[in-house]
C-alpha cells in the first residue's frame, strides 16, 4: 500500500532546528472529498520563512503545529482528482507540506503551470514561483527603482536578493550587492551582472559602512534588506535623501533574539521609508508575476541557480544549509 512520508514537527527549536525537532512519519492516502484533488509532491522549496513558522507565535502565517508536516512550496503532479478544474497528470505549484503527497483544494496559492515554459519544472520553486515573486513585485511595484538611482542588496547571492538586482539593473539602476565571500562577491558580478560587490565577513558596521559608501558616493536610494544585522545597520548610514528601506527578510535574527535597528535615526535624518511587503499581497496579480518571471527565465534575460539536495531525509541538511550559507543558489529539496 502506499503511504504518505512526512518530515513533521515535533519539537519547537530553541535556536538552530535539530535531529530532535522532526521525525519523518508516514500515514496512509487521504481518501479525496468531492472538490479536493491529491497531488504527487516532485520538488518543495526550502526557504528561510520555513524557520519562522515552527516558531510558536505566528507571524505573517499561523505556525506550524507540533504534529504536524512542516509547511513548504511544492511543485507537483495530480495523481487523482475529485475537482472539476484540475485533471490527473497535470503540473501544479502550491503551498503545501514537505511530504510526498498532499491534498489540493484550488485555492490560495495554487495553480496549474505549464513546465513546457521554462527550462526546469523546478523553476517554479526559483526564479518563477515564490522566489521570483518576491523579487518581481519587489523591484516592479514596491520600488520601481529608475536609471542613475542606487539600489544596496543584502544577501544578494541568495535566490531572491540575486533575481532583485538583475531585475532593477534593466531598470538603468545602479546596483551592488552585499555577500559572504570572495567567490560569492564574484558571482554577483560576473554571473548576475552587479555593478560593485561587497564581502561583509570579518567586518563591523563601521567597516562596512565605509565601503558601502566607497561604492556608492552619492548615497543609497533603495535598501533591499534579506539580512538585518550588521547589513543593514551599515546601510542605515548611507542613504540619500527620501530613500526607501525595504524589508524582505531578516535572516540573521531568525535563530536568536531580535537585535533591532541600530541606526534607525537616520530614517529621520534623511526623511526616509522604511517598509516591508509579502508576495501574499499580490495574490491576485501571481498570474502576471508568473508569467514575467518565465518569460525572462526562458529568454535567458535573467540567470538563476538552483542547489538541488535528493530525498525527504534530507529536509533538515538543506535547511541548514540556508543558515550557515553553503548553499549555491535556490534550495530545493528533491521528493521524487
Amino acid at each position: 500500500m502506499t503511504v504518505n512520508r512526512r518530515f513533521t514537527l515535533v519539537a519547537r527549536p530553541q535556536g538552530l532546528p535539530r535531529d530532535s525537532d522532526f521525525a519523518m512519519t508516514q500515514e496512509p492516502l487521504p481518501a479525496l472529498a468531492e472538490g479536493e484533488f491529491l497531488i504527487r509532491n516532485y520538488y518543495a522549496s526550502i526557504d528561510p520563512a520555513i524557520r519562522g513558522w515552527l516558531e510558536p507565535a505566528g507571524n505573517y502565517m499561523p505556525p506550524v503545529p507540533l504534529g504536524d508536516a512542516v509547511r513548504a512550496s511544492t511543485i507537483g503532479v495530480v495523481e487523482q482528482s475529485r475537482h472539476p478544474h484540475f485533471a490527473a497528470g497535470q503540473w501544479v505549484m502550491g503551498l503545501n507540506k514537505i511530504e510526498h503527497f498532499s491534498v489540493g483544494r484550488g485555492d490560495g496559492f495554487t495553480q496549474p503551470i505549464d513546465v513546457s515554459a521554462v527550462p526546469s519544472p523546478t523553476a517554479y520553486l526559483s526564479v518563477a514561483g515564490a522566489v521570483g515573486l518576491t523579487a518581481w513585485f519587489g523591484v516592479e511595484d514596491v520600488m520601481q527603482p529608475a536609471a542613475g538611482q542606487t539600489l544596496l542588496v543584502s544577501g544578494a547571492a541568495g535566490a531572491v536578493g540575486s533575481l532583485v538586482g538583475q531585475l532593477a539593473k534593466r531598470r538603468g539602476a545602479h546596483v551592488v550587492g552585499i555577500a559572504g565571500g570572495a567567490e560569492k562577491c564574484a558571482r554577483l558580478i560576473h554571473r548576475y551582472g552587479f555593478d560593485a560587490a561587497i564581502d561583509y565577513r570579518g567586518k563591523d558596521v563601521t567597516a562596512l559602512s565605509a565601503e558601502i559608501g566607497a561604492a556608492c558616493p552619492e548615497g543609497v536610494d533603495f535598501v533591499y534588506e534579506n539580512v538585518g544585522g550588521a547589513c543593514l545597520d551599515a546601510a542605515l548610514l548611507n542613504l540619500a535623501q527620501g530613500a526607501l528601506v525595504v524589508i524582505c527578510g531578516l535572516i540573521s535574527e531568525y535563530n536568536g533574539p531580535p537585535q533591532g535597528a541600530r541606526n534607525i535615526w537616520q530614517l529621520l535624518v534623511k526623511t526616509a521609508t522604511m517598509r516591508g511587503y509579502l508576495i501574499s499581497q499580490y495574490l491576485d496579480r501571481f498570474p502576471e508575476g508568473v508569467a514575467a518571471m518565465a518569460r525572462l527565465a526562458g529568454e535567458g534575460a535573467v540567470v538563476y541557480d538552483e542547489h538541488v539536495e535528493d530525498g525527504i531525509d534530507n529536509a533538515l541538511p538543506a535547511m541548514l544549509r540556508l543558515f550557515d550559507g553553503s548553499n549555491q543558489g535556490k534550495m530545493i529539496l528533491k521528493l521524487a
